[in-house]
């Protein structure tokens, strides 16, 4: 696959960025969840393939890939890789092309990015979460990512009650300048677990380590070409038993 880079200027330059093409862009899946307060609901199956409404959870992400025009998606997966592995497949299914990423012990969220490196077709290339859902529109998403020449970009979603989530702080033309803790009461912009990550953002990430993207790369960008983009929801995620309660229901009448 082609490698895309962007032609990089000055932070306030005038000059127009080239456009990358969503269909070019590696879209990472982090599928390595254990699905731990599911397990009263599903067993022992991997968070990801949690069934809601008759089909895993991962189905629908890797649909709505398809429908954004991505086409090369790597899986990351970690517990019960290869029940994850078989499930993908190929890819073909959906229309896109799947290869996986093992992790042989917890790497924590970056650090599964960082052990994917080798499989990433693109730069910038996209992040997202495996067990939560935002029809976000990402191809404009790298419009705002080039427009604000940006190493991170979220997308964010606004939600009533932020305790679950913590909720992220902005800044001028949504600049990502912090985030509050979770326990908050209110509503907030939170996290919709879909990133855009320049690859030299894969150098700030220790190779072999347990490492967290919350907690150990974005305090590193903060207020550093960090961007928010705000959509609007359902956001759908299936974290504890009442989210994936509201999950069956949200999706289930979708089709």
């Amino acid at each position: 696959m082609k490698l895309i880079r962007m032609h990089r200027q000055e932070e306030h330059s005038d000059i127009a960025v080239p456009g990358v093409d969503v269909r070019s862009v590696t879209a990472l899946v982090l599928a390595g969840g254990l699905g731990t307060r599911l397990r009263p609901l599903t067993g022992d199956l991997p968070k990801a393939l949690a069934p809601v409404a008759g089909r895993p959870f991962l189905a629908y992400v890797l649909l709505y890939l398809h429908d954004q025009a991505i086409s090369d998606v790597v899986v990351c997966t970690g517990y019960g890789g290869e029940k994850v592995a078989e499930y993908c497949g190929s890819g073909a299914r959906w229309g896109v092309r799947i290869r996986c990423s093992r992790e042989t012990r917890p790497l924590g969220t970056a650090g599964a990015i960082k052990n994917a490196e080798e499989l990433i077709g693109s730069d910038p290339f996209f992040v997202m979460n495996g067990d939560s859902l935002v029809r976000a529109d990402l191809a404009r998403l790298i419009e705002l990512h080039q427009m604000k020449r940006a190493r991170i970009s979220m997308v964010l979603v606004e939600v009533e009650d932020q305790m679950r989530f913590g909720s992220v702080l902005l800044g001028e033309g949504d600049s990502i300048l912090g985030f509050n803790e979770k326990g908050r009461n209110g509503p907030g912009f939170i996290s919709a677990g879909v990133y855009l990550f320049e690859r030299s953002v894969l150098e700030t990430i220790p190779t072999g380590e347990n490492v967290s993207v919350e907690q150990d790369v974005f305090p590193r960008f903060v207020n550093k070409r960090f961007y928010g983009m705000k959509v609007p929801g359902p956001f759908i995620d299936i974290g504890t038993p009442n989210s994936y309660a509201l999950a069956q229901m949200a999706l289930g009448s979708s089709q």
